[in-house]
């Protein structure tokens, strides 16, 4: 059976081949930092074991390396690299393949739908391939390997100039790179925090909670301001669905709670298009494409935003409770 943890020591191994590289190269804060991350993820089964068997080492080990990251990041010391050498070879290799480079790219979201739709029908006799727990994220982790391995077959390139070129482009992307999956963790620490009943609480005390049109606009406005916040609809999600979706909307006017979930991620998205946070939409195109404007991005999408806002809480008052 192919479990989640694969995808994750996959991830360590190719944050252990970076730091390598950046080893290689002399830039000892860039390895440090992808060094880190490779321990946590490659060591993480051991050091789950370690803390069930009660040693608290494990746990203490892991926040001082997260701890280290945020003192890495905050040095101001991995910025992006000056463009090596073989800039203009790569210009060269993408104007002959043309559009055909996109190929493998779009292999990653059409190969994770179909494996996550089909993987109750893959077996191999009685075991599934996929753990039902974690299908899409496992379809996610294989689809990118076949992705790699068709755009070293697409490029005629190695492992090892694959590896180089992840090293190249994770330097470039920097911390921004753990930005959306931090963010999303952060959302989860929120909710066992107790935020998401303490917002269910002020809710309740700010708006009219026998209104179902004051209720939606709550929750729509919520998903988009916590979106702005923490930069990821994923870490909002979990706050304002037990804050205010669930509580009133879904137990008290009777909504549909998967087209809520679905409308009520939706319109966080909105907020995506709205803040910096979200780095990997907003800061990481700036950055790559070396724009002068930190908020060029932004102000390209800002309408589009406010215009999704609109029609998103329009479908949720009118289908979401149907």
């Amino acid at each position: 059976m192919l479990r989640i943890e694969y995808a994750y020591w996959l991830c360590g191994l190719l944050f252990a081949v970076c730091a390598i590289i950046d080893a290689r190269a002399r830039r000892p804060l860039h390895t440090a930092f992808w060094g880190i991350l490779a321990v946590v993820l490659l060591g993480g089964d051991a050091f789950e074991a370690m803390y069930a068997a009660g040693d608290k080492f494990a746990d203490q080990a892991v926040g001082v390396g997260v701890i280290a990251l945020a003192l890495l990041a905050g040095s101001g010391k991995l910025k992006r690299r000056a463009v090596d050498d073989d800039a203009s070879a790569r210009e060269r290799s993408a104007a002959r393949f043309g559009n055909t480079l996109f190929l493998p790219a779009l292999l990653i979201p059409l190969g994770t739908l179909a494996l996550a739709l089909t993987q109750p029908w893959l077996h191999i006799g009685d075991v599934a391939i996929f753990d039902a727990r974690q299908a899409t994220l496992t379809a996610l982790g294989v689809t990118c390997v076949l992705a790699l391995i068709a755009a070293m077959w697409l490029t005629r390139a190695t492992p090892a100039h694959a590896g180089i070129e992840t090293a190249r482009l994770l330097d470039a992307l920097s911390w921004a790179a753990l930005l959306p999956m931090l963010l999303a963790t952060l959302g989860g620490v929120f909710t066992a925090t107790g935020v998401g009943a303490a917002v269910g609480h002020l809710s309740s005390m700010a708006i009219p909670a026998d209104s179902r049109f004051a209720c939606v606009i709550a929750y729509g406005l919520g998903m988009v301001v916590f979106t702005v916040i923490m930069g990821n609809g994923f870490a909002a999600f979990p706050v304002m669905t037990a804050g205010i979706g669930l509580p009133l909307l879904i137990q008290q006017h009777h909504a549909n709670p998967a087209a809520l979930g679905a409308l009520g991620m939706l319109t966080g998205y909105c907020g995506t298009l709205l803040t910096p946070m979200a780095a990997n939409y907003n800061i990481v195109p700036v950055a790559l494409l070396e724009l002068r404007d930190s908020n060029a991005v932004i102000r390209q999408q800002w309408q589009t935003a406010l215009w999704l806002f609109v029609v998103n809480i329009i479908l949720m008052y009118f289908f979401a409770f149907s």
